[in-house]
């Protein structure tokens, strides 16, 4: 699974002007950008590697786009294919659409139209799983079993929402997978991931409801939103104390009317998906300090879940582990090593402030730097020790600020980004990628606590 912040892009034009912009604008969003100027070099590249994201030129020399959408589709069946065109074509369009075409772009375009096109390929491309069911998370501690059993009874209500609570890293994301996938055994139904904090305000509502051709500067054509993507299946939103109150307003007569209106349209059309919001966050605090409307809190907190931090499911680590290990691996094309049993004891005696997001990346950061033909992985026991949770001493020797009334889950996650801020010497976009935030939600919380700008 690619991630928002780094995934592969084929780009196959024969235009070489557009395709150097384009490969800049993939690079300036996080990408690697592999560009190939007809079908016979995007064959061969698509032979030896899975990219996360497509760009395809209709009209080639030796051949249409159109003719090799199928087979591209086959090769890399998770990604977001773009169909690019000088000439468009409106059946073919409605063909590739029905297909699972991602976009459709019409040329020329300009490099804001590029770049809200890739910012939407990117949260559908982190929303794609590596393997295996979301349910194998929840494991066999007793405190888990009874997380799953909500879930299993929340999937029988379809116009119920939910509301996932937790600490940062605890899984609310895999939650909602798993709520989307006994809601959907069949695996039809869409599941459309939207992390709130990413969106800048200004983009929220044109994101969400899509606009109309004309709503706003850049805008050239109609462009779906994600809560249409989502219609018959899942809309999740993600860290949604993140949004600003002008963008609730915007949510809440989504919640209630179960219908949206287009950016520039009079018109509204109906939502026959399911609801799920995850948030770190007490929004009933959040509603007392005026940053959470108090309307929204209701329509939202129907059926609520708060998932347990990792320390409190300990008897999971090892099967988790060993879970993560297996999707590491398929990642990276390569042979799953074994876990030895000492590493295993490492792993459960590590208190895991950062919690199961934390795991991954020790698992990640371990089997990237484990030889090929290995048979063990080589545990970054360092790493463990280094992010191991302060001790008792120490967190004497440094209090919480006293004017701060922070609630357990706030307190953690204060320390935690203090802590973190500390390590990467206050860089912001570092320690966001430590902390499993995008630069943006980390500023928010500096902007609640701006002393630990200085920590």
């Amino acid at each position: 699974m690619a991630t928002i912040e780094k995934f592969s892009c084929l780009i196959v034009d024969d235009d070489t002007s557009f395709a150097a912009m384009a490969a800049q604008v993939v690079r300036d969003e996080g990408g690697k950008p592999t560009v190939a100027k007809n079908l016979a070099e995007a064959r061969e590249a698509t032979t030896g590697e899975s990219f996360d994201l497509v760009l395809l030129d209709n009209h080639l020399p030796d051949g249409k786009g159109y003719d090799f959408f199928d087979q591209l589709s086959r090769r890399n069946p998770d990604a977001p294919i773009v169909m690019i065109t000088g000439l468009p074509n409106l059946g073919e369009a409605i063909t590739l659409t029905r297909n699972g075409l991602f976009d459709y772009l019409t040329k020329p375009i300009t490099v804001d139209a590029l770049t809200a096109c890739l910012r939407r390929a990117k949260l559908r491309i982190a929303t794609q799983e590596t393997s295996g069911s979301a349910a194998e998370f929840f494991g066999a501690a007793p405190v888990m079993r009874e997380v799953f059993a909500q879930l299993k009874q929340a999937a029988k209500h379809a116009s119920s929402t939910v509301l996932l609570t937790g600490e940062t890293g605890s899984g609310k994301d895999m939650a909602a997978r798993a709520l989307h996938q006994l809601a959907f055994p069949d695996g039809k139904a869409p599941f459309i991931a939207v992390n709130c904090a990413a969106l800048p305000g200004e983009m929220f509502e044109s994101e969400l409801f899509g606009a109309e051709r004309g709503a706003f500067t850049g805008a050239d054509r109609n462009r779906g939103g994600l809560v249409a993507a989502a219609a018959g299946g899942t809309l999740f939103l993600d860290e949604i104390g993140e949004v600003s109150l002008v963008s609730q307003a915007k949510l809440l007569r989504l919640l209630e009317a179960r219908e949206f209106r287009s950016l520039g349209s009079t018109e509204s059309q109906p939502f026959t998906g399911r609801f799920v919001a995850a948030t770190n966050k007490n929004l009933a605090d959040e509603v007392k300090a005026g940053r959470f409307r108090e309307d929204l809190l209701y329509r939202l907190d129907v059926f609520a879940v708060e998932l347990p931090p990792l320390r409190k499911r300990r008897g999971d680590i090892a099967g988790l582990a060993e879970l993560l290990l297996a999707q590491l691996a398929k990642k990276y094309e390569r042979t799953k090593p074994l876990l030895k049993s000492d590493d295993l004891a490492a792993l459960n005696n590590h208190s895991f402030p950062g919690n199961v997001r934390e795991l991954r990346n020790v698992i990640e950061r371990s089997l990237l730097r484990t030889g090929e033909d290995a048979k063990w992985l080589a545990l970054d026991v360092n790493w463990l020790s280094r992010t191991a949770a302060p001790t008792a001493s120490a967190k004497a020797e440094e209090p919480l600020p006293a004017d701060r009334k922070l609630t357990p889950v706030e307190a953690q996650e204060y320390r935690l980004i203090r802590d973190t801020l500390r390590e990467c010497n206050g860089g912001i976009r570092r320690a966001a990628t430590k902390l499993g935030f995008s630069p943006q939600a980390l500023l928010r919380r500096l902007e609640k606590w701006p002393e630990l700008r200085g920590s």
